[in-house]
């Protein structure tokens, strides 16, 4: 009497399906995986961080949307308002030229953004491109360029301004930021990120250098681009050093230049300077919100190869 020594039909795919080492743990990939405890814990620590972050920020500026008869300081002062108010937005453009300070400051920096996108593109896809010489001396020379603070060459940037008689023009404010090293190296590294095999099969359909450059390039560093827009603003938007420097009369000053009067002229009512402070922050949360999706995106393609 013989004994049949096959497997079972029905035990076959557990025992092909049994790992051979022990189980591993699931690894969450996303929020949608978190359950109980885990979510809750996840949440917790984000509003810390939350708190943590902007909370010196925003308390303080909340001053600004109170009436003139609430305390700023002192014990009898309150976080939030008691009674919501737009006074101090309200005297800090009546009493003001603040409308011409941001005008002169979204001037900078359209000229600003746009040339940093077209110098920076133009000029990133001919350092990742090969076949000339010189191509490593011109990148370690744009590498070194991140080392020396603007601190150091301000002083050469100002002769040089005043040489070519830019003094007390928003163009000598836009001067320093035609094009920035960070974003030469960032769309550099963002066109070596793209495969070689997609450039040469266009070079075989017989695609020529501006077609590769137009329909095969840009729209793969759309990302790239934003971070370079947005932070060629964010710059353009914030500086306080260089515009002190070559900005000399009321009608050419800038959103920043434009805070630091409020304080000497409104040093008393607090509320007013944090109404300008509020005033300029806002263009800058607003663009980011828009294109935050953009901007991490880029820098994954920008941090590829840099």
């Amino acid at each position: 009497m013989t004994t049949s020594t096959a497997a079972r039909p029905d035990s076959a795919p557990a025992l092909a399906g049994r790992p051979d080492g022990p189980p591993r743990r699931r690894r969450f990939r996303n929020v949608s995986d978190l359950h109980g405890r885990a979510l809750a814990v996840r949440y917790v620590v984000l509003v810390l961080v939350l708190v943590l972050m902007l909370g010196p920020l925003v308390l303080p500026l909340m001053a600004a949307f109170k009436s003139s008869g609430e305390p700023i300081f002192g014990q009898s002062a309150t976080l939030l308002p008691e009674q919501w108010s737009l006074d101090a937005f309200r005297t800090m453009f009546a009493q003001t030229n603040m409308l011409r300070y941001i005008l002169n400051s979204l001037v900078v920096c359209a000229l600003s953004v746009g040339s940093a996108l077209v110098l920076a593109t133009v000029g990133g896809y001919m350092l990742s491109r090969k076949g000339w010489r010189g191509r490593t001396l011109v990148f370690l020379v744009i590498l070194s360029a991140l080392i020396f603070p603007f601190e150091s060459i301000m002083l050469s940037l100002y002769a040089q301004v005043q040489a070519w008689d830019l003094y007390d023009t928003l163009v000598g404010v836009w001067i320093p930021s035609v094009l920035g090293p960070f974003h030469l190296l960032l769309m550099r590294a963002a066109f070596l990120g793209i495969p070689e095999e997609i450039e040469d099969a266009a070079f075989v359909d017989g695609a020529s250098e501006m077609q590769r450059f137009f329909r095969i390039f840009l729209p793969q560093v759309k990302g790239s681009l934003v971070v370079v827009g947005l932070t060629a603003f964010i710059f353009a938007w914030q500086d306080f050093l260089w515009p002190l420097l070559v900005i000399q009369s009321d009608e050419n000053m800038t959103m920043m230049l434009g805070i630091s009067r409020l304080q000497g002229s409104f040093g008393t009512d607090y509320r007013v300077v944090l109404a300008g402070a509020i005033t300029a922050m806002l263009p800058v949360v607003i663009t980011f919100f828009f294109t935050q999706r953009y901007f991490f995106r880029g820098i994954e393609e920008g941090g590829l190869k840099f």
